[in-house]
């Protein structure tokens, strides 16, 4: 009954919130500068009689949803949103929906491999470091992840282009399959896989290196504590005290890092993906603000706030997943 009163109060919470920013978003991009209604009919303009053109214009704009107040075109934007119209991308000439889903595809494969990468080498690289504290090799991983973490992600994008493929050609620096590929669909994974590389290890590079440290400090508190004294005065075996007691107790402040991460990761693979010309939502932002496609635009910017406002949920399941002790009605 209080899981159950308490996933209500967070759904209320999300819908408040997700309408809130709605709003904000709506209205400061309606504030930007340019006509998606001109840029859309582009040169029509230059080969049409005034009075045509104009009744064009008009047509289209109400076509778009863009006709009466702004107050009036936000209904009618949340009413279409919510019952899954996204509206006519001006940019594409066709209905968001249509164009939406390869990107978000491409974008939700190429995070999901970035996370994996990231937790299979930073979980047990943060455990390994703190069990060995202060020593040779635990001074070495904190210099490497302090210059991965530091570093901007742009700039290891450019590094790792200049290293791999450009000095070293071993990955290609752009697009998800070779061009004129052929093959069957083991090869074709392979090949996408391939594209991916660079990508996915320089969006790993910064997580590696935040999560590793987080999961060290973590460790070295739990590590500290009198139970994990007495579970090796007990004898129990030093992989048993570690990874079934020390680890999990370990887990609740790395839970609310990793959880952070993730949503932020899928922000910050839009420059990734514009670097490496990755067609995923990243780069269709970038071109949707550059034309002023704005249904695509706020699509892309409602999908990140329905990201983060699930994160926090997520994370607070999470944490009653990895100590019994907290109660999420509390």
């Amino acid at each position: 009954m209080g899981k159950g009163r308490y996933l209500l109060k967070r759904f209320i919470y999300i819908v408040f919130v997700f309408f809130i920013i709605s709003i904000l978003m709506f209205f400061i991009y309606k504030l930007m500068p340019g006509d998606p209604v001109t840029m859309m009919l582009g040169e029509a303009r230059n080969n049409m009689q005034p009075d045509a053109y104009q009744e064009l214009y008009e047509r289209t704009k109400e076509s778009l949803g863009l006709n009466g107040t702004l107050i009036e075109q936000y209904f009618r934007w949340m009413g279409n949103m919510l019952t899954g119209n996204f509206g006519y991308s001006t940019q594409y000439k066709q209905q968001v929906v249509n164009v939406i889903g390869t990107p978000m595809m491409n974008t939700v494969m190429l995070n999901l491999l970035s996370m994996l990468l990231t937790f299979i080498i930073a979980v047990p690289l943060g455990i390994a470091t703190a069990v060995r504290k202060n020593g040779v090799f635990d001074k070495t991983v904190q210099v490497v992840t302090i210059i991965g973490y530091s570093l901007p992600s742009f700039i290891i994008a450019l590094l790792a282009i200049f290293a791999f493929a450009v000095k070293i050609p071993i990955f290609p620096i752009s697009g998800v399959r070779s061009a004129g590929f052929s093959g069957n669909t083991f090869q074709m994974m392979l090949d996408t896989l391939w594209h991916m590389a660079l990508p996915v290890i320089v969006m790993s590079i910064s997580g590696i290196g935040s999560i590793t440290r987080y999961v060290r400090a973590a460790m070295i508190d739990v590590l500290r504590m009198d139970y994990i004294k007495t579970a090796r005065a007990k004898g129990l075996r030093e992989k048993v005290v570690i990874y079934v007691h020390a680890f999990r107790n370990a887990l609740i402040p790395v839970v609310t890092i990793a959880t952070a991460w993730v949503v932020s990761l899928f922000g910050g693979s839009i420059v990734i993906e514009s670097v490496f010309l990755w067609p995923g939502l990243g780069k269709m932002l970038i071109d949707g603000l550059m034309q002023r496609d704005f249904s695509i635009v706020l699509t892309m910017q409602m999908f990140y706030v329905v990201l983060s406002l699930a994160g926090n949920v997520i994370m607070d399941i999470a944490y009653t997943l990895v100590d019994p002790r907290v109660r999420l009605e509390n």
